[in-house]
């Protein structure tokens, strides 16, 4: 009997793996910087070098963000008057205000951190799931 409902588990959980995947493949989002090209408008004048790639949109930042935080939820989210700046593994968000709505701004986090490091400072946790080593005595060994 134990046998049989293990079985019954495994195949439980392939199914749902596979309507997962296809859920995935069929959005064609894979990450929150997919999420993003698929939904705004690439402005390209905007971008910051060739670090900070921008988007645009007619939604304030803080619904750009809601949409995009229901979709993929950031390791970390900071919030204050000049805008929204969501951190991911590898990516960060930032959503700032501009007068027809948002300017979307996708960057690796290698770069992003510290160009914002002024304004998110510690609420970007690096402790928390991050791979970059660092911190205090005997820390990242």
């Amino acid at each position: 009997m134990t046998y049989r409902r293990w079985i019954v588990v495994g195949m439980a959980v392939a199914v749902v793996g596979v309507l997962v995947a296809g859920f995935a493949i069929v959005n064609g989002t894979f990450s929150p910087r997919d999420y993003v090209q698929d939904r705004y408008t690439r402005a390209a004048s905007r971008d910051i070098g060739r670090q900070a790639v921008a988007y645009t949109s007619s939604k304030s930042p803080t619904q750009v963000a809601n949409d995009l935080t229901d979709a993929w939820r950031p390791a970390d989210r900071y919030v204050d008057g000049s805008g929204v700046y969501l951190r991911y593994d590898d990516d960060s968000v930032v959503i700032l205000p501009i007068a027809a709505g948002s300017v979307i701004l996708l960057e690796n986090m290698s770069t992003a951190y510290p160009r914002y490091h002024s304004i998110v400072g510690s609420y970007w946790g690096w402790g928390r799931g991050s791979t970059v080593r660092g911190g205090g005595p005997g820390s990242g060994k």
